[in-house]
């Protein structure tokens, strides 16, 4: 049970908390037991797993993606539900694509779709529902009360990605857990989910920013030096850690000086390290690869993404960049899947070439390179569309949006042990509600987890109290 959130008391600045969070690189172990209770032996003493995952991406459709236009389109509606647009055929005899979705359907051979995901939350909104596909936890009633003002708490449930961090073996040389190319919803409305939060600061993922504007440069704003600083020069008189300790102090209580001080230590090794460089400059990709991609800035998320599970980083995640110049008026959105007007001309001229693209060339890629097997890809949002077309907010039938629907969603998963061409599940008629085989977004995380070979979930609170970091839910074995 989520017990009541604990807010970061006033003496400890706000600004503090995000620094000592934005230094919390992921699966920073050094040996020895962790803050939050994660021993080396419960990281090894994992059961047998059907999974045969080492990395895990997931690309997060930012907005709320319409199930019902995509991958679970209902032809036989009526039109008021089912919209103009036609299903194909695939790769896979199983799966039915939406038409503009070309370049996907001919690797839907790899592809497990969840078409019964029920995600139902409180406020049927953005906040709470990333939280419960994020962490596979049910938001608590302060979601409801604080609607947008629920920023991220340091007692919330874990991300699903942190999880995977504290659970594997550390990266010999890179963060564990790495999110490009945005910190989703900062900074006016930061999307609780994405972080360790009652894990500990040593599971946040590592940030890296991307741009619209730039879409081949990638930074890590937690490891750009300033123009005084060269890596020579850092590691003779390493003046970082002074402008550290300062927020260490005041945030002793959130972690210890042992955990701190583990990550000042790898702070330095990705500084200086030649590996890190490489391993973010997608630059270093061929022309072909990069337009095989789409050289946009979530074709190139996704290519870097495909270099870090390649260099061995156990988890990436990759939150959709969206346009708000150009799509905020002509979709009524904050420029990303959040179609609340003109939902089939923005999916059909703007997102879904851009997503197609991407994501099709990701599979491609990583099954021509023999990494498919060994990587578990999941495509999930925070939502779906509701399947009945016309919003309020947007003119009402007219205006040919889609207003939120948490109520159903499908999931994509494929690689690390999943068995391709395959649906799971259906919802009903009209896409409102899971029908056949529901399942909620616990299970799905347990069945990522599952992918990963993790099944030890206890973890140890401040106090040395064991606890369950997901009781709920149960892995999806019949994918595998």
């Amino acid at each position: 049970m989520h017990s009541h959130p604990q807010r970061v008391p006033a003496h400890v600045s706000r600004r503090a908390f995000l620094t000592a969070s934005t230094c919390g690189f992921a699966g920073l172990t050094f040996g020895g037991v962790s803050a939050n209770g994660v021993s080396a032996a419960s990281k090894t003493a994992e059961e047998p797993s059907q999974g045969t995952a080492r990395s895990t991406i997931l690309f997060f459709l930012s907005g709320g993606a319409s199930h019902v236009d995509l991958w679970d389109m209902k032809p036989h509606a009526p039109l008021e539900y089912r919209g103009p647009f036609q299903s194909i055929a695939t790769s896979a005899p199983e799966i039915r694509l939406c038409e503009h979705l070309p370049l996907l359907s001919q690797q839907a051979h790899h592809l497990a779709l969840v078409n019964s995901v029920g995600a139902t939350v409180n406020t049927n909104d953005h906040h709470a529902g990333y939280y419960y596909n994020l962490t596979g936890h049910v938001p608590d009633q302060t979601f409801l009360s604080l609607g947008n003002n629920r920023t991220p708490f340091p007692d919330d449930w874990p991300y699903m990605g942190s999880v995977v961090a504290a659970k594997v073996p550390p990266h010999p040389s890179l963060p564990s857990l790495i999110t490009l190319p945005i910190k989703d919803g900062a900074p006016a409305y930061t999307r609780p989910g994405q972080f360790a939060a009652r894990l500990g600061l040593e599971y946040d993922p590592l940030y890296v920013d991307g741009s619209l504007e730039s879409p081949l440069k990638f930074q890590v704003p937690a490891l750009v030096l300033d123009g005084k600083n060269s890596p020579a020069r850092l590691g003779q008189r390493r003046e970082l850690l002074g402008s550290l300790d300062g927020v260490r102090r005041e945030f002793d209580q959130f972690a210890s000086t042992q955990t701190w001080n583990r990550q000042q230590a790898r702070a330095f090794s990705l500084l200086l390290s030649s590996q890190t460089t490489e391993s973010f400059d997608v630059s270093r990709e061929s022309v072909a690869t990069r337009q095989r991609y789409g050289e946009s800035i979530n074709g190139m998320s996704l290519l870097l993404a495909r270099r870090l599970v390649e260099a061995g980083v156990p988890f990436v995640t990759v939150f959709w960049m969206g346009n708000p110049d150009k799509l905020n008026k002509k979709c009524a959105s904050g420029g990303g899947w959040d179609t609340h007007g003109n939902n089939f001309g923005c999916l059909k001229e703007d997102l879904l070439p851009d997503f197609d693209r991407g994501f099709s060339a990701l599979i491609e890629d990583l099954a021509q390179r023999g990494l498919l097997e060994t990587t578990t890809l999941m495509v999930t949002s925070e939502m779906g569309r509701k399947p009945k077309i016309g919003d309020p907010r947007s003119g009402g039938v007219t205006g040919a949006g889609r207003d939120h629907w948490t109520h159903c969603l499908t999931d994509l998963l494929a690689g690390g042990g999943i068995r391709g061409g395959q649906t799971y599940g259906s919802s009903d008629r009209y896409g409102e509600y899971p029908a056949d085989r529901p399942v909620t977004p616990a299970d799905v995380t347990k069945t990522v987890y599952h992918a990963m070979g993790i099944h030890n979930l206890e973890a140890h609170d401040s106090q040395n109290r064991p606890y369950n970091l997901l009781e709920g839910g149960e892995p999806i074995t019949e994918l595998f």
